[in-house]
Protein backbone atom coordinates (compact mmCIF):
# COMPACT_ATOMS: atom_id res chain seq x y z
CA UNK A 1 0.00 0.00 0.00
CA UNK A 2 1.15 3.42 -0.64
CA UNK A 3 0.15 6.64 0.84
CA UNK A 4 0.53 9.81 -1.28
CA UNK A 5 0.69 13.19 0.44
CA UNK A 6 -0.68 16.29 -0.79
CA UNK A 7 2.16 18.69 -2.39
CA UNK A 8 2.06 20.94 0.89
CA UNK A 9 2.23 18.37 3.24
CA UNK A 10 4.48 19.06 6.23
CA UNK A 11 7.62 16.92 7.80
CA UNK A 12 4.65 17.01 11.12
CA UNK A 13 2.04 15.51 8.42
CA UNK A 14 4.43 13.06 7.24
CA UNK A 15 5.67 11.68 10.53
CA UNK A 16 2.13 10.96 11.73
CA UNK A 17 1.44 8.95 9.22
CA UNK A 18 4.57 7.12 9.90
CA UNK A 19 3.66 6.90 13.56
CA UNK A 20 0.25 5.36 12.63
CA UNK A 21 1.68 2.68 10.27
CA UNK A 22 3.98 1.92 13.20
CA UNK A 23 1.18 1.55 15.64
CA UNK A 24 -0.99 -1.03 13.06
CA UNK A 25 2.11 -3.09 13.13
CA UNK A 26 3.87 -2.47 10.07
CA UNK A 27 6.87 -0.61 8.20
CA UNK A 28 6.62 2.65 7.02
CA UNK A 29 8.70 3.44 4.30
CA UNK A 30 9.10 7.76 3.78
CA UNK A 31 10.24 7.98 -0.12
CA UNK A 32 10.65 11.74 -0.46
CA UNK A 33 9.62 12.89 -4.64
CA UNK A 34 10.24 15.79 -6.52
CA UNK A 35 6.65 16.44 -5.71
CA UNK A 36 5.43 15.28 -3.28
CA UNK A 37 6.19 12.33 -0.77
CA UNK A 38 4.74 8.85 -0.78
CA UNK A 39 4.93 6.74 2.00
CA UNK A 40 5.11 3.12 1.36
CA UNK A 41 3.58 0.29 4.11
CA UNK A 42 5.61 -2.68 3.74
CA UNK A 43 4.46 -5.85 5.21
CA UNK A 44 0.89 -5.49 3.79
CA UNK A 45 -0.91 -9.08 4.33
CA UNK A 46 -3.70 -7.97 2.84
CA UNK A 47 -5.74 -6.71 6.36
CA UNK A 48 -4.80 -3.50 6.15
CA UNK A 49 -7.90 -1.14 7.52
CA UNK A 50 -6.63 1.89 4.59
CA UNK A 51 -9.00 3.98 6.45
CA UNK A 52 -6.77 4.77 9.10
CA UNK A 53 -4.16 6.79 7.14
CA UNK A 54 -6.95 8.20 4.44
CA UNK A 55 -7.82 10.70 6.71
CA UNK A 56 -5.06 12.04 8.08
CA UNK A 57 -3.87 15.23 7.31
CA UNK A 58 -1.23 15.86 4.52
CA UNK A 59 -2.81 12.11 3.12
CA UNK A 60 -4.11 13.05 -0.98
CA UNK A 61 -5.13 8.84 -1.48
CA UNK A 62 -4.32 5.49 -0.68
CA UNK A 63 -3.10 3.85 -3.27
CA UNK A 64 -3.59 -0.11 -3.22
CA UNK A 65 -0.13 -2.20 -4.78
CA UNK A 66 -2.10 -4.86 -6.80
CA UNK A 67 0.83 -6.64 -8.10
CA UNK A 68 2.46 -9.56 -5.86
CA UNK A 69 5.61 -7.46 -6.12
CA UNK A 70 5.54 -4.02 -3.94
CA UNK A 71 9.02 -2.33 -3.71
CA UNK A 72 10.19 -2.76 -7.31
CA UNK A 73 7.06 -1.53 -8.94
CA UNK A 74 6.08 1.88 -11.18
CA UNK A 75 3.36 1.75 -8.34
CA UNK A 76 5.61 2.23 -5.23
CA UNK A 77 8.24 4.36 -7.16
CA UNK A 78 7.72 6.03 -10.74
CA UNK A 79 10.95 7.55 -10.93
CA UNK A 80 13.68 5.09 -12.68
CA UNK A 81 16.66 3.88 -9.94
CA UNK A 82 20.17 4.90 -10.73
CA UNK A 83 22.32 2.53 -9.25
CA UNK A 84 25.35 4.62 -8.67
CA UNK A 85 28.31 3.16 -9.61
CA UNK A 86 31.94 3.77 -7.38
CA UNK A 87 33.57 5.24 -10.64
CA UNK A 88 30.65 8.14 -10.42
CA UNK A 89 28.92 6.68 -13.51
CA UNK A 90 25.13 5.32 -12.52
CA UNK A 91 22.85 2.33 -14.08
CA UNK A 92 19.83 3.52 -15.21
CA UNK A 93 20.24 6.93 -16.58
CA UNK A 94 20.98 8.42 -19.41
CA UNK A 95 24.55 6.55 -20.29
CA UNK A 96 24.67 3.13 -21.14
CA UNK A 97 27.36 1.33 -19.06
CA UNK A 98 29.30 -1.73 -20.74
CA UNK A 99 30.59 -4.22 -19.07
CA UNK A 100 32.79 -6.67 -20.63
CA UNK A 101 35.20 -9.60 -20.34
CA UNK A 102 36.38 -13.17 -20.26
CA UNK A 103 33.58 -15.62 -19.29
CA UNK A 104 36.00 -16.76 -16.08
CA UNK A 105 39.22 -15.63 -14.95
CA UNK A 106 41.69 -18.42 -16.26
CA UNK A 107 45.30 -16.98 -15.41
CA UNK A 108 47.07 -13.00 -14.84
CA UNK A 109 48.29 -12.96 -18.66
CA UNK A 110 44.76 -13.69 -19.60
CA UNK A 111 42.49 -11.07 -17.34
CA UNK A 112 45.00 -8.48 -17.08
CA UNK A 113 45.15 -8.27 -21.18
CA UNK A 114 41.18 -8.68 -21.49
CA UNK A 115 40.84 -5.57 -19.06
CA UNK A 116 43.16 -3.71 -21.28
CA UNK A 117 41.55 -4.51 -24.68
CA UNK A 118 38.25 -4.01 -23.13
CA UNK A 119 38.88 -0.77 -21.55
CA UNK A 120 40.72 0.75 -24.44
CA UNK A 121 37.27 -0.64 -26.66
CA UNK A 122 34.96 1.74 -24.15
CA UNK A 123 34.17 -0.90 -21.56
CA UNK A 124 34.17 0.87 -18.05
CA UNK A 125 33.07 -2.19 -16.00
CA UNK A 126 35.62 -6.06 -16.58
CA UNK A 127 32.99 -8.86 -15.58
CA UNK A 128 34.60 -12.61 -15.42
CA UNK A 129 33.91 -15.15 -12.79
CA UNK A 130 36.04 -16.49 -9.99
CA UNK A 131 33.77 -18.86 -8.69
CA UNK A 132 31.83 -20.58 -11.95
CA UNK A 133 28.80 -22.71 -11.81
CA UNK A 134 28.89 -25.12 -14.52
CA UNK A 135 25.68 -28.12 -15.82
CA UNK A 136 28.82 -30.73 -15.40
CA UNK A 137 30.73 -31.12 -12.34
CA UNK A 138 33.59 -31.73 -14.64
CA UNK A 139 33.70 -28.23 -16.56
CA UNK A 140 36.39 -25.81 -14.98
CA UNK A 141 34.64 -24.23 -11.91
CA UNK A 142 36.84 -21.02 -12.27
CA UNK A 143 39.84 -20.11 -9.66
CA UNK A 144 38.18 -19.40 -6.75
CA UNK A 145 39.88 -17.09 -4.31
CA UNK A 146 42.97 -16.82 -6.47
CA UNK A 147 40.76 -15.56 -9.28
CA UNK A 148 39.50 -12.76 -6.79
CA UNK A 149 42.83 -11.41 -6.36
CA UNK A 150 43.57 -11.10 -9.89
CA UNK A 151 40.29 -9.38 -10.72
CA UNK A 152 41.34 -6.67 -8.36
CA UNK A 153 44.77 -6.59 -9.64
CA UNK A 154 43.54 -6.06 -13.00
CA UNK A 155 41.12 -3.14 -11.06
CA UNK A 156 44.48 -1.44 -9.95
CA UNK A 157 45.86 -1.72 -13.21
CA UNK A 158 43.12 -0.54 -15.72
CA UNK A 159 41.00 1.21 -12.76
CA UNK A 160 37.74 -0.67 -14.49
CA UNK A 161 35.41 -1.48 -12.11
CA UNK A 162 34.80 -5.14 -11.44
CA UNK A 163 31.63 -6.97 -11.54
CA UNK A 164 31.62 -10.72 -10.25
CA UNK A 165 29.32 -13.97 -9.08
CA UNK A 166 28.83 -14.84 -5.81
CA UNK A 167 26.96 -18.49 -5.78
CA UNK A 168 25.82 -18.92 -2.42
CA UNK A 169 26.12 -17.16 1.31
CA UNK A 170 29.19 -18.55 2.05
CA UNK A 171 31.19 -17.23 -0.55
CA UNK A 172 28.85 -13.66 -0.71
CA UNK A 173 30.88 -11.51 1.60
CA UNK A 174 34.05 -12.57 0.13
CA UNK A 175 33.30 -11.69 -3.34
CA UNK A 176 31.71 -8.39 -1.60
CA UNK A 177 35.02 -7.44 -0.55
CA UNK A 178 36.42 -7.14 -4.11
CA UNK A 179 33.69 -6.97 -6.23
CA UNK A 180 32.48 -3.44 -7.45
CA UNK A 181 28.75 -5.26 -8.70
CA UNK A 182 28.24 -8.77 -7.14
CA UNK A 183 26.21 -10.90 -9.98
CA UNK A 184 23.28 -13.71 -9.03
CA UNK A 185 23.66 -15.70 -11.55
CA UNK A 186 20.56 -17.16 -13.73
CA UNK A 187 20.72 -20.67 -11.69
CA UNK A 188 20.83 -18.18 -8.51
CA UNK A 189 17.89 -15.84 -8.75
CA UNK A 190 15.56 -17.70 -6.91
CA UNK A 191 18.06 -18.59 -4.25
CA UNK A 192 16.41 -17.06 -1.57
CA UNK A 193 18.40 -17.27 1.48
CA UNK A 194 21.29 -15.71 -1.02
CA UNK A 195 18.77 -12.66 -2.46
CA UNK A 196 18.16 -12.13 1.48
CA UNK A 197 21.78 -11.59 2.08
CA UNK A 198 22.63 -9.52 -0.87
CA UNK A 199 19.29 -7.52 0.32
CA UNK A 200 21.77 -6.66 3.51
CA UNK A 201 24.32 -5.51 1.83
CA UNK A 202 24.27 -1.64 0.13
CA UNK A 203 26.26 -2.96 -2.66
CA UNK A 204 25.05 -2.78 -6.09
CA UNK A 205 23.34 -6.37 -7.30
CA UNK A 206 23.11 -8.03 -10.83
CA UNK A 207 20.42 -10.05 -10.54
CA UNK A 208 20.24 -12.61 -13.94
CA UNK A 209 16.78 -13.90 -15.42
CA UNK A 210 16.39 -17.36 -14.49
CA UNK A 211 16.75 -20.52 -17.39
CA UNK A 212 13.07 -20.57 -17.61
CA UNK A 213 11.99 -17.73 -15.43
CA UNK A 214 9.31 -15.43 -15.97
CA UNK A 215 9.29 -11.85 -15.38
CA UNK A 216 7.15 -11.31 -13.22
CA UNK A 217 9.37 -14.32 -11.28
CA UNK A 218 12.72 -11.67 -11.95
CA UNK A 219 10.71 -9.54 -10.14
CA UNK A 220 9.69 -11.07 -7.42
CA UNK A 221 13.67 -12.09 -7.03
CA UNK A 222 14.15 -8.53 -6.96
CA UNK A 223 11.64 -7.75 -4.57
CA UNK A 224 13.52 -9.84 -2.13
CA UNK A 225 16.96 -7.90 -1.86
CA UNK A 226 14.96 -4.41 -1.87
CA UNK A 227 12.73 -5.84 1.17
CA UNK A 228 15.92 -6.63 2.83
CA UNK A 229 16.75 -2.69 2.38
CA UNK A 230 18.98 -2.71 -0.37
CA UNK A 231 17.47 -0.30 -3.62
CA UNK A 232 20.95 -0.88 -5.63
CA UNK A 233 19.59 -3.94 -8.16
CA UNK A 234 20.42 -4.20 -11.64
CA UNK A 235 18.08 -6.66 -13.56
CA UNK A 236 19.77 -8.44 -16.35
CA UNK A 237 17.93 -10.19 -19.34
CA UNK A 238 20.19 -13.14 -20.53
CA UNK A 239 17.94 -15.50 -22.44
CA UNK A 240 15.56 -18.34 -21.53
CA UNK A 241 15.29 -21.70 -22.73
CA UNK A 242 12.96 -22.46 -25.94
CA UNK A 243 12.41 -25.51 -27.92
CA UNK A 244 14.71 -23.80 -30.87
CA UNK A 245 18.61 -25.12 -30.97
CA UNK A 246 19.84 -22.18 -33.34
CA UNK A 247 20.74 -20.58 -30.86
CA UNK A 248 21.62 -20.85 -27.30
CA UNK A 249 18.48 -19.31 -25.61
CA UNK A 250 15.46 -17.51 -26.60
CA UNK A 251 16.74 -13.64 -26.46
CA UNK A 252 14.19 -11.83 -24.75
CA UNK A 253 14.32 -8.24 -26.45
CA UNK A 254 10.75 -7.25 -25.19
CA UNK A 255 11.44 -8.10 -21.72
CA UNK A 256 13.48 -4.52 -21.82
CA UNK A 257 10.56 -2.67 -22.71
CA UNK A 258 8.27 -5.22 -20.42
CA UNK A 259 10.72 -4.46 -16.94
CA UNK A 260 10.58 -0.70 -17.98
CA UNK A 261 6.90 -0.55 -18.01
CA UNK A 262 6.03 -2.80 -14.70
CA UNK A 263 9.26 -1.81 -12.60
CA UNK A 264 11.37 0.86 -12.01
CA UNK A 265 14.71 -1.09 -11.73
CA UNK A 266 17.04 -0.44 -15.00
CA UNK A 267 17.45 -3.72 -16.68
CA UNK A 268 21.34 -4.66 -18.83
CA UNK A 269 21.22 -7.09 -21.67
CA UNK A 270 23.41 -10.21 -21.78
CA UNK A 271 23.63 -11.19 -25.79
CA UNK A 272 26.45 -13.32 -25.30
CA UNK A 273 24.48 -16.05 -23.04
CA UNK A 274 20.82 -14.70 -24.83
CA UNK A 275 22.59 -16.41 -28.29
CA UNK A 276 25.71 -18.16 -27.66
CA UNK A 277 27.48 -17.28 -31.11
CA UNK A 278 29.68 -14.46 -31.11
CA UNK A 279 28.74 -13.38 -34.57
CA UNK A 280 25.31 -12.63 -33.15
CA UNK A 281 26.16 -10.93 -30.34
CA UNK A 282 26.59 -7.36 -31.93
CA UNK A 283 23.91 -7.59 -33.49
CA UNK A 284 21.35 -8.58 -30.65
CA UNK A 285 23.73 -5.46 -28.55
CA UNK A 286 22.51 -2.94 -31.29
CA UNK A 287 19.22 -4.35 -30.59
CA UNK A 288 19.09 -4.39 -26.84
CA UNK A 289 19.76 -0.34 -26.89
CA UNK A 290 17.74 0.45 -29.23
CA UNK A 291 15.38 -1.29 -27.14
CA UNK A 292 15.88 0.88 -24.31
CA UNK A 293 18.82 -1.23 -22.33
CA UNK A 294 20.84 0.75 -19.75
CA UNK A 295 23.35 -1.61 -20.10
CA UNK A 296 24.96 -4.41 -21.94
CA UNK A 297 27.30 -7.70 -20.15
CA UNK A 298 29.33 -8.71 -23.23
CA UNK A 299 31.91 -11.79 -23.24
CA UNK A 300 35.20 -10.98 -24.65
CA UNK A 301 38.63 -13.03 -24.70
CA UNK A 302 41.63 -12.66 -26.04
CA UNK A 303 42.14 -15.82 -27.35
CA UNK A 304 38.31 -17.24 -27.45
CA UNK A 305 39.40 -20.73 -29.28
CA UNK A 306 41.70 -21.19 -26.02
CA UNK A 307 39.02 -20.39 -23.60
CA UNK A 308 38.12 -22.96 -20.88
CA UNK A 309 34.24 -21.83 -20.60
CA UNK A 310 31.74 -20.02 -22.70
CA UNK A 311 34.59 -19.60 -25.94
CA UNK A 312 32.11 -19.90 -28.48
CA UNK A 313 30.28 -16.77 -27.65
CA UNK A 314 33.10 -14.69 -26.54
CA UNK A 315 33.56 -11.81 -28.81
CA UNK A 316 37.60 -11.47 -30.62
CA UNK A 317 39.11 -8.19 -29.32
CA UNK A 318 38.91 -6.79 -32.65
CA UNK A 319 35.30 -7.06 -33.04
CA UNK A 320 34.24 -6.21 -29.97
CA UNK A 321 35.80 -2.27 -30.85
CA UNK A 322 33.53 -2.76 -33.81
CA UNK A 323 30.66 -3.33 -31.73
CA UNK A 324 31.36 -0.51 -29.61
CA UNK A 325 31.09 1.97 -32.21
CA UNK A 326 27.96 0.78 -33.85
CA UNK A 327 26.78 0.87 -30.03
CA UNK A 328 27.58 4.20 -29.68
CA UNK A 329 26.29 5.69 -32.84
CA UNK A 330 22.71 4.15 -31.91
CA UNK A 331 22.96 4.86 -28.29
CA UNK A 332 23.47 9.07 -30.03
CA UNK A 333 20.38 8.28 -32.22
CA UNK A 334 18.14 7.72 -29.47
CA UNK A 335 19.17 10.10 -26.94
CA UNK A 336 21.62 8.22 -25.07
CA UNK A 337 25.41 7.53 -24.73
CA UNK A 338 28.22 5.16 -23.55
CA UNK A 339 29.68 5.42 -20.57
CA UNK A 340 33.55 5.92 -21.08
CA UNK A 341 36.13 5.05 -19.20
CA UNK A 342 37.15 7.57 -16.14
CA UNK A 343 40.15 9.33 -17.81
CA UNK A 344 39.66 7.96 -21.15
CA UNK A 345 39.25 9.55 -24.72
CA UNK A 346 36.87 6.94 -25.87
Amino acid sequence: MLIVMKPDATPADVARVVRVIGTMGYEARPMPGRQRTTVGLVGNDGRVDSSQVAGLPGVAEVIHVSKPYKQVSREWQAEPTRVALPDGSTVGGREIVVMAGPCSVESEEQILLAARQVKAAGATVLRAGAYKPRSSPYSFQGMGAKGLQLLAQARAETGLLLVTEAMDTQGLETVAEVADIIQIGARSMQNYPLLKECGRLRKPILLKRGLSATIVELLLSAEYILSEGNPNVILCERGIRSFDTATRNLFDLAAIAVVHGLSHLPIIADPSHGTGHRDMVPAMARAAVAAGADGLLIEVHPNPERALSDGAQSMYPEDFVRMMREVVAIADVIGRSVATPVGSTV
